[in-house]
């Protein structure tokens, strides 16, 4: 392997400025922009499908569950091929894996004038197995494209594009499903994809090959173990990463229900939804440019434990009690706007506490293990809003003892109960985290590499 040169030597301003030199990462973020409104018009068209079938939370959740699964069972392996790869090259898979899936879905919408389920939950189980090489490859791939003092900015704006997607894609999404069906949807999804390819192929990555690995493809998955072994044993990095863990498991057990919750209190009304959708979005375009501007937070392991308190009082908590939909909005708002500061300031934590050439390892394995809990939140949430919580809320048994006065009887009234208390155990687990000296003051306990 190939010593390289320090990350803020390989990409040093080119003028004045806190975005000076970011060129290259800003041709980067825009196709990523691109691609992912196409993949959230996509995402939107199959939640309504699927909502429209039985009105079940169920099915909505199940779409969610075989989009997740896949990514997170699959990314510890991307993550190793990655670190024997170029940044470029796995960057390419992801987008070229989602040209090919799109591209076969279509031609299948077509031949046979339609979709059925069959077609569909493979079809996003096989876009998430593409999408484990995403996160891992472009978190790695930031510290060749900006200085290690860009690192939170650049991480704002790259949060700042799944938001952009949030906005436009449900917006957009809901414009072509009415005005032209799924087709339209598909072939918007092909074109997003191919334009985010052909931005990967005119950028170039400083230092790109300095950090492969060599060896053979045998060993991938006793590379993938390494990096779980790695950030196992760095005790500030598995403190924060468990505890995200566990934030994860409740507060998406409490997310997943949002959408079946709005149609649910709204009688299917898609407007409403895509409006709550928009408001998610919003929020974290501004959450990412403020990050991205401010630079942000000095105190990274205090700073994202009260965010993450924040997010559970406004997303949650708030969500639950308010009424409507311009109080659903603003509570969403609030919540989207703290997740990219939360989210920025992990991803700088490996940036610059991990080698370089262990990068694309440790992020697969965060993103195995902080989302490991994530698809059991998935496939318990819609079930027991179907069977559980809905039920009780109706009849006002249960824990709607207490909370039916404040929540109500009403459709959707058990998802509002589920989101309520996902909030509250995810404020009490940012409490423990605050309470750990390793999570806390991770910044001043753990180094960060020289090079």
């Amino acid at each position: 392997m190939r010593k390289s040169q320090p990350v803020a030597d390989r990409a040093e301003p080119q003028g004045p400025g806190h975005f000076a030199g970011m060129g290259g990462f800003t041709l980067i973020w825009a196709g990523q922009v691109v691609s992912l409104v196409g993949n959230s018009v996509l995402r939107f068209a199959f939640i309504i499908e699927a909502w429209s079938e039985g009105e079940r939370a169920t099915a909505v959740t199940m779409l969610s569950l075989c989009a997740l699964l896949p990514q997170i069972l699959l990314s510890p392996m991307a993550g190793a091929v990655i670190d024997r790869s170029s940044k470029r090259a796995a960057l390419q898979i992801a987008d070229a894996g989602g040209l090919v899936v799109v591209g076969l879905v279509t031609v299948l919408h077509f031949a046979e004038g339609g979709l059925e389920d069959w077609a569909v939950y493979p079809a996003v189980a096989l876009l998430g197995a593409t999408a484990a090489f995403q996160y891992p490859a472009m978190a790695s791939a930031v510290p060749m494209l900006v200085r290690k003092d860009q690192l939170q900015r650049a991480n704002g704006l790259l949060a700042s594009a799944k938001s952009t997607a949030d906005i436009g894609g449900p917006a957009l999404g809901g414009v072509l499903v009415a005005l032209s069906g799924v087709g339209a949807v598909l072939v918007a999804d092909l074109a997003s994809f191919a334009f985010a390819l052909a931005v990967i192929r005119v950028v170039r990555f400083k230092g790109d090959d300095a950090y492969k690995r060599s060896g053979p493809p045998v060993k991938i998955l006793t590379d993938a173990v390494e990096g779980l072994r790695f950030l196992l044993r760095q005790q500030g990095l598995r403190d924060v990463v468990l505890t995200f863990c566990v934030v994860n498991l409740v507060m998406v057990f409490g997310f997943a229900a949002v959408q079946p919750m709005v149609l649910a209190r709204t009688g299917n009304d898609v407007t409403a939804l895509a409006s709550v959708n928009t408001a998610i979005g919003i929020g974290g375009v501004l959450g990412g440019l403020v990050i991205a501007v401010w630079g942000g937070l000095r105190n990274r392991g205090r700073g994202m434990m009260i965010g993450i308190i924040g997010m559970c009082l406004s997303a949650q908590v708030a969500m639950a009690l308010v009424g409507g939909v311009v109080g659903w909005c603003v509570a969403i708002l609030i919540g989207a706007l703290i997740m990219p500061v939360i989210n920025g300031s992990m991803q700088s934590i490996v940036q610059t506490k991990v080698p370089g050439q262990w990068q694309g390892r440790v992020f697969g394995a965060v993103m195995f293990l902080s989302q490991l809990s994530l698809p059991v939140a998935y496939a318990t949430s819609g079930p027991l809003a179907d069977h559980v919580f809905e039920p009780q809320a109706h009849a006002g048994a249960g824990v709607f003892t207490v909370l039916g006065p404040v929540l109500g009887n009403g459709p959707g009234s058990g998802m509002a109960g589920m989101l309520l208390i996902a909030g509250l155990c995810g404020i009490a687990v940012a409490l423990w985290g605050l309470a750990r000296q390793s999570v806390r003051d991770i910044d001043t306990m753990l180094p960060d590499v020289e090079g």
